[in-house]
Order: structure tokens, then C-alpha cells, then sequence
């Protein structure tokens, strides 16, 4: 039986979004699973492949016809199949080193492809995307953290122990930064994540006496979101945030190209419904600090895969690697 269908696997700190998909990246059906509700590893795959098995049923399929499961994970090694020393993920528990894709190979009887989230993300976009028929490019995730997935001659760099591409945990800032969970200080994604917004804007609110929307808000419940808003009602604060975010973001990504030379570097996550906020001090910020070979060469775009699958159509893309 032809196998024409895969599995694409998304896995969060608060859920997993997993769905079937076709060949020329339609997702038949889909679902969510809960990832925060215990920390024992076993208890989640049974939950996982159980819902697998019913979003095979619910398209009609049967797992014959599967050719695998991609997954993009936090701290996912492509050379391993093992998620290591994940903290934002509760079912690793005490666990550093998972070895997740054989637990779920065992389970479900279909081969698994893993890989860090934001590399799913940038296989996603060469396979259904900004970046089909380009062969040099950078995906930035502006999330909850700052992810990357960098493709150099056609192929994902993964690096010699397969963790390449943490671009987010580049230091930004030598003197006084702010702290990063990843145990570092000043890291760009303390800076220009969804979070890292959120925490420009309580500290200006501190710093300055100029009136803002944002004073309306707890300064505790300010999130990205809220700075988006009182931005495009004209708030003259907000404003200054996304300018700050921006230019840090675009100073990262003028070193970023002097790296790999990328064609496009291509942004998702949720600050870039934020829009022309962030894009438009990035490329200028981007500009005034590159070499002069890249200057106004180099685009950045938002990616074009749909939001609502795009996590599962990046997962589900590394699947179809095991056609080769």
C-alpha cells in the first residue's frame, strides 16, 4: 500500500498539536493533547499515540498508509531521537535525556523523525512555505523564546552534536543583563520574545513618567499583545517598545547574515502579528548595521504558512524525509 500520509507532532510546554497531512501539506485532521498534565513520560506517549491512532481513524486511514511521525520538540536531537534536559516540559520529570522517538516507535509501530521546534519550523517553510525553491535561509521563532533554524545549501544545520541554531541565546547585552532561563545573562531572547516585550514595557513604565495605555493594565498582566494594541492606537510609549525591540532584533540579524548569507531570513511566532511594529525597525536597525555586501539585499518576511497548522505542517514535513 502506497504510504502518501504522515503525522506532524508539535510539542509545547502546555500542549501538543498533532495532525495528518498529504503531500502537498493539507492537514485532514488534527488535534491537541495536553503536555503540562503529569511527569510521567509514559503516561504522555500512551495520550499521544492514542490520539495518533484517532486522527488516522478520523481521516479516514489506517496506519498502513502512514509513512511516519515528525516531531518538533524543545531540546530535541535530530542525531539522537532524544529530547535533552527539557525544564519546560513537565512528562520529562527528573529525566535529562529522553529517548523519545524510540518510546513512540515502540508504541505506535510507525518510524519518528525529531527534531528541535524551530528546525521542524524551518523544514516547514522549504516544504510548504516563504522558502520553497531556496536553498539559504534563517527562520526566526518570536515566541514565548527566541528559536532559530538555519538552512545553508539546502540542508537544516544541525551542528556535530545535532543542538546547532540557538540563535535566541546569542548575548546581546555584556553589563547587566537581564537573566535567561537558559542560565545565561543578556540573551537576545530576554530581549525580542513575546515575553521579552512584556518586560521592556513594565521596565519603561518604571523608568518614565510619560502617560500610556499601558498604565490601565496590571503591570504584572502586561503581555505583547497589549503593547500591540495600545501601539496601533497611537500610544507613544508602546510605540518606543516595539522601536527598542526592533532595533536589538535587527542589530542580531545584521550578525546573523554575516554567518550564513542567508536569501531571506523569514519570521513567525506571535509578535509578528504585531505587523509593520516590529518589521519595520528590524530592517531599518537590520540595514544600518550589516556589512555593506548585504545591505538592502538580505529580505525578511513573515512566513506564509497557515497559523493554525503551521506547527503541524513543520512536524509533519520532517516525516517525509524518510522516503529518502
Amino acid at each position: 500500500m502506497e504510504k502518501s500520509y504522515v503525522v506532524g507532532i508539535d510539542i509545547g510546554g502546555q500542549s501538543a498539536k498533532l495532525g495528518v497531512v498529504d503531500a502537498r501539506g493539507n492537514v485532514l485532521s488534527q488535534t491537541v493533547v495536553k503536555s503540562n498534565d503529569t511527569t510521567d513520560i509514559n503516561v504522555f506517549i500512551e495520550h499521544l499515540c492514542t490520539a495518533v491512532e484517532q486522527i488516522i481513524k478520523d481521516a479516514k486511514l489506517t496506519k498502513d498508509q502512514i509513512l511516519g511521525i515528525g516531531v518538533g520538540a524543545p531540546n530535541a536531537n535530530y542525531y539522537k531521537g532524544t529530547i535533552e534536559h527539557a525544564v519546560n516540559l513537565t512528562f520529562c520529570g527528573k529525566d535529562l535525556v529522553l529517548p523519545f522517538a524510540d518510546m513512540v516507535t515502540k508504541r505506535i509501530g510507525l518510524p519518528v523523525r525529531l527534531t528541535n521546534d524551530v528546525n521542524a519550523a524551518a523544514i516547514g517553510e522549504m516544504t510548504y512555505g516563504a522558502t520553497r525553491g531556496m536553498k539559504d535561509f534563517i527562520v526566526i521563532a518570536l515566541g514565548t523564546g527566541v528559536g532559530s533554524g538555519i538552512v545553508v545549501g539546502g540542508q537544516l544545520l544541525y551542528g556535530h552534536d545535532g543542538f546547532a541554531g540557538e540563535l535566541g541565546h546569542v548575548t546581546m547585552v555584556r553589563e547587566n543583563g537581564r537573566q535567561c532561563g537558559c542560565g545565561k545573562k543578556g540573551c537576545l531572547e530576554t530581549y525580542t520574545s513575546a515575553t521579552g516585550v512584556a518586560r521592556t514595557a513594565r521596565e519603561m513604565l518604571e523608568k518614565t513618567n510619560k502617560p500610556s495605555l499601558l498604565r490601565n493594565i496590571p503591570a504584572a498582566s502586561i503581555s505583547s499583545k497589549d503593547v500591540a494594541e495600545a501601539a496601533q492606537k497611537g500610544d507613544a510609549l508602546a510605540k518606543e517598545i516595539f522601536e527598542f525591540t526592533g532595533n536589538m532584533l535587527g542589530a542580531a540579524l545584521a550578525d546573523f547574515i554575516a554567518f550564513s548569507a542567508p536569501e531571506v531570513i523569514v519570521l513567525f511566532g506571535g509578535l509578528t502579528k504585531s505587523g509593520n511594529l516590529i518589521l519595520d525597525p528590524v530592517l531599518k536597525s537590520m540595514n544600518e548595521n550589516v556589512m555593506p555586501i548585504w545591505k538592502n539585499k538580505v529580505k525578511v518576511v513573515f512566513s506564509q504558512l497557515k497559523e493554525s497548522d503551521a506547527a503541524i505542517l513543520g512536524a509533519s514535513a520532517l516525516a517525509w524525509e524518510l522516503r529518502d
